[in-house]
């Protein structure tokens, strides 16, 4: 449709729908979740950090990172532990396992990076990246 092939929302959003069922389908392949990707590397970057934070800095709704977190724990990928100066909160941090885990699905993720960006050459995916990534930002984030 001519109406909509020359919208740039109408595009990022084909893009959006391509991009998140390869990856539903390779993480299932995988027998893992994006979520659980999500936040295993968040705790990778971060430490040890509150629940409450690790939903901040993914981006997911509280109960959603409670449900997930108790799925990560039972597998013994995380750990909780009472925070030394606030009982009222408890600390999720990697195990050994939870990084061997991370690191199995960046494999994962690598491949569908490689798949969705298998039109474009190595350079179009370097300018691609670069503008979407500040398309994505907010626009009083600056460039």
């Amino acid at each position: 449709m001519e109406r909509l092939d020359g919208r740039a929302t109408w595009q990022v959003s084909r893009a959006h729908l391509r991009a998140h069922s390869l990856l539903q389908e390779l993480f299932a392949d995988a027998g893992a979740r994006a979520y659980h990707y999500r936040l295993l590397a968040a705790l990778d970057e971060a430490g040890a950090v509150s629940q409450a934070e690790l939903g901040r800095v993914t981006g997911l709704d509280r109960s959603d990172v409670s449900v997930a977190l108790s799925a990560l724990e039972k597998e013994a990928l995380i750990m909780r532990a009472a925070h030394p100066t606030d009982r009222r909160q408890n600390l999720v941090s990697l195990t050994a396992r939870g990084r061997d885990e991370l690191l199995r699905l960046d494999a994962v993720v690598e491949q569908a990076q490689t798949e969705f960006l298998a039109p474009l050459t190595v350079e179009e995916r370097a300018v691609f990246l670069d503008m979407i990534t500040r398309l994505g930002r907010e626009p009083d984030a600056g460039s």
